[in-house]
């Protein structure tokens, strides 16, 4: 899987690509980025063009046999319509100013169908690591054809891709780092539908879903106003933000650390740590006191000589991984602070914080799971504005401070993976207007134990990412999130079942939407399941039948009511394909009983379209439940080989 970098290096791209219009650099039109060679345009629908040139320059855009004229307006920026086409191809596509020849051509363009697939790491999750020995060798096909967009968080929608979208055949020697799930759904589609396709991967390992809304409608839900407001602030004034986050963070750290106004002084450059022991080169070489301390406060400083070149031209540090909380200072300011271990930390800053000579750079470090997680020196340096380091390698200093537990900082709203609305500003806006013929999105791990709220979310993000592509309709599948974690021995709260069940209720109350089940395929011992065939083909089933408007249903057996019958109550499921069936035994395991909040397992057995489940019709028992646990173990499926989704009912 691609690496997760920090934001930086994205929002230097991506914030060049979207504030000096490309006339500005050259005058030749030229199409958006998103256009390349070998790419998919939606068919039966008008294709919609844009990109840049000359303002006032009248551009012409051809396609086949196609023509049509826009006129760039005074921004740079033009955009046009052409006629709706069948599929087929290839074809050129040329973009061309007054002088009359093309300025631009982009070869070997195909007319089909376009899948955009977005989420978190199992929706990242590439081929290469996808179960099956015959995949990769068996993965030619011309006319499928996939782009995978870079990492890219800004705090303002993005006008532009960082760089041309690079559009690949899917081939033994590319289909490697597709998204696994996206590229089995389409391969499945080719087999019936038998048109190009074409699939754009948006997606970024661990992030929430509020990354990928857009600020106008995440606005809309409460308890957003704000945090988005700080990062428009950011976006405009970036040393303001990060100036308010800081003392944000101090304010914090006043709450629960009685000792962090004492330790103002280890930020300032003139600090003496002469006294302080030196940071070996591994964890294990620490004394045994000081491991004992590193679930806590640990203060490190190093010193960094720059040139007055260096200086002039440095733009970030960089830190790697180092723990899951810090605050990094330079020379006593404030830079920047992380709040998830796993994250690289790379912080830009204004002109100025570093300067000709000795430098101070001093950061507070909470580690995980009792390691220092910064004794690796090779990530870390100053980066420099042409791309070039200057590394950070020592000796680096340390004090450990307060033993604390249970620190809690909440991130700043711009810092991946928790930001909001950046990830849809810099991976999805640019793709605006592109012509789509369905979504599917995989995603939720990030928000577990937010379920409350997640429906509401999912519901916002389907309707933003219509709006955004203008397509009211388009049709959008989820997959719910699979079985992982510790399986249980007896009922219990589950964060993984409650947000399964936000998915499903959300996906239920839009009629352009489609649940794939995946219980069955997850696997307990690994957040990311490897059988992302069968995955992808349960979302190529649904698309047939909401997308392509064939019979079918929309979903696996879904529940419906659990009413009383005599000494039984009975589960009543619809969209049931050949009658329920139970595998591996002679009853339906993971149903429950609950009295309020205690609840007890309760074996079932199958009557057709129905579970009986005998003996729990007990005056106290008020609700249903299936599959109710991180990591359930399920055998209920119906004749199609679909499994029944877990569910909460009330019992009538």
């Amino acid at each position: 899987m691609r690496s997760v970098m920090g934001w930086a290096a994205g929002l230097t791209a991506a914030l060049l690509a979207g504030s000096a219009p490309a006339w500005a650099q050259a005058t030749a039109p030229s199409l958006a980025n998103i256009f390349g060679d070998h790419a998919v345009l939606q068919r039966d629908r008008p294709i919609t063009v844009w990109g840049d040139a000359t303002p006032g320059e009248k551009v012409t855009v051809r396609l086949a046999d196609r023509s049509v004229t826009a006129v760039a307006a005074k921004d740079g920026k033009w955009r046009a319509t052409l006629p709706a086409m069948h599929a087929g191809g290839p074809y050129t596509l040329s973009v061309g100013g007054t002088a009359g020849a093309p300025a631009q051509q982009l070869s070997d363009v195909l007319v089909g169908d376009v899948f955009l697939c977005g989420g978190q790491s199992n929706m990242e999750f590439q081929v290469s690591h996808a179960t099956g020995l015959e995949v990769i060798p068996s993965a030619n096909d011309a006319q499928l054809r996939f782009t995978t967009i870079p990492d890219v968080s800004v705090p303002a929608p993005a006008a532009e891709l960082p760089a041309r979208a690079q559009w690949k055949a899917v081939s033994p020697e590319t289909v490697s780092d597709a998204s696994a799930v996206c590229y089995f759904m389409a391969r499945s589609l080719r087999t019936t539908e038998q048109v190009p396709m074409g699939f754009i991967a948006s997606e970024w390992g661990g992030t929430r879903i509020e990354s990928w809304i857009s600020a106008p409608s995440l606005g809309k839900l409460p308890g957003f106003a704000d945090r988005l407001a700080s990062v428009a602030t950011f976006g405009s004034d970036p040393a303001a933000a990060v100036a308010r986050e800081g003392a944000r963070r101090e304010a914090i750290w006043d709450g629960f650390d009685p000792a962090a106004k004492k330790e103002r002084a280890f930020r300032a450059a003139t600090f003496d740590d002469s006294g302080w022991a030196t940071l070996p080169a591994d964890d294990g070489q620490l004394p045994a006191a000081d491991r004992a301390g590193l679930e806590g406060v640990v203060w490190l400083r190093t010193t960094i000589d720059l040139t007055p070149e260096q200086a002039a031209a440095a733009r970030r540090i960089q830190l790697g991984p180092i723990g899951k909380f810090d605050e990094t200072y330079i020379n006593g300011r404030y830079v920047g602070g992380g709040s998830v271990d796993w994250v690289w930390r790379n912080y830009e800053f204004p002109s100025g914080t570093l300067k000709a000579g000795r430098n101070v750079v001093a950061v507070r470090v909470v580690g995980a799971n009792g390691r220092m997680a910064i004794t690796n020196a090779g990530n870390r340096a100053i980066g420099l504005g042409d791309g070039g380091t200057v590394p950070l390698n020592g000796p680096w200093r340390y004090r450990i401070g307060s033993r604390i537990g249970n620190v809690q900082v909440p991130p700043a709203p711009w810092e991946v993976p928790n930001s909001l609305t950046t990830l849809y500003n810099g991976m999805i806006a640019p793709l605006a207007g592109y012509g789509l013929k369905l979504a599917a999105w995989y995603q939720g791990e990030s928000n577990a134990g937010e379920a409350r709220a997640y429906r509401g979310l999912l519901t916002t993000l389907m309707a933003d990412w219509r709006r955004t592509f203008a397509q009211p309709d388009l049709p959008f599948f989820v997959v719910q999130l699979t079985a992982f974690g510790k399986p249980q021995t007896v009922p219990v709260d589950s964060d993984w079942a409650a947000l399964r069940q936000a998915q499903a209720e959300a996906v239920a109350a839009d009629a352009h939407a489609g649940l794939g089940v995946t219980l069955d395929v997850g696997d307990r011992f690994d957040i990311h399941p490897a059988q992302k065939k069968v995955v992808g083909e349960r979302l190529a089933r649904l698309a047939r039948v909401v997308a392509y408007r064939q019979p079918g249903f929309r979903s696996g057996p879904e529940a419906v009511e659990a009413v009383r019958q005599a000494g039984d109550i009975v589960v009543r499921f619809r969209n049931v394909t050949g009658g329920l069936q139970r595998y591996g035994g002679a009853s339906a395991i993971g149903f429950e009983r609950c009295a309020g909040t205690m609840c007890s397992f309760v074996d079932g057995m199958v009557q057709g379209d129905a579970i009986v489940l005998p003996g729990a019709n007990r005056p106290e028992v008020t609700t249903i439940r299936y599959a109710w646990s991180d990591a359930p173990f399920v055998n209920l499926f119906d004749g199609a080989d679909l499994p029944a989704a877990p569910f909460t009912l009330p019992v009538r």
